[in-house]
Order: C-alpha cells, then structure tokens, then sequence
C-alpha cells in the first residue's frame, strides 16, 4: 500500500468518500465529520488532499471537484484488502469493547 499506512486513516476515508462520487472539499470535510465526529481543519483536509492527487491518486477537475483516479481505485482496492485482513476479527473486537 502506498497511500495509506493507516495512520489515522483519514487518507483511507477520503479515498473511500470519493469512490462514492465526486466531491469539492467542502463536502469531503461534512462526510468526514459524519464519520469521526470532528470536522477536519483546512491545514488538515488539503495537505492530505494535495499528497494523494501529488501521488495520483485522485484529480480535481476546474470547479475543484476531486475524483479517484484508476490508480487511486487500485490503491483502495488494495487499502480494504489489507483493513478486511487486519480487522477480520471486528465482530469479536467490538463484542469485547461492550458494543
């Protein structure tokens, strides 16, 4: 995996937002307050923003609409496969946490 080490896993969701549909940062940042509970900072949602579309893993079309790319597709194909692998057991976990 290139793009996401997992580290706080906001490269992972955003990836995972915009497989969903083209979005402009705005609606990146309400999706991921939906998801976090916290609506991300500028200095953080853009830095992230530019690094994945620097890798090329998505593009921003001139209304500054960002989409996955082909590469960005196979990089959160690959990103799921290693989540699905490491957390096989959630059911388990969240029964142990009391959920």
């Amino acid at each position: 995996m290139n793009c996401c080490d997992m580290k706080g896993f906001l490269s992972y969701l955003i990836l995972w937002i915009l497989s969903k549909n083209k979005m402009n940062g705005a609606e990146i940042s309400k999706e991921l307050e939906k998801r976090r509970g916290v609506k991300p900072s500028p200095g953080t949602l853009y830095p992230a923003l530019k690094e994945l579309k620097d890798k090329g893993l998505i593009e921003s079309d001139e209304n500054k609409f960002y989409s996955l790319t082909n590469k960005g597709e196979e990089e959160l194909n690959s990103a799921c496969n290693f989540f699905c692998k490491a957390f096989y057991d959630m059911k388990e976990m969240l029964n142990s946490c009391g959920r």
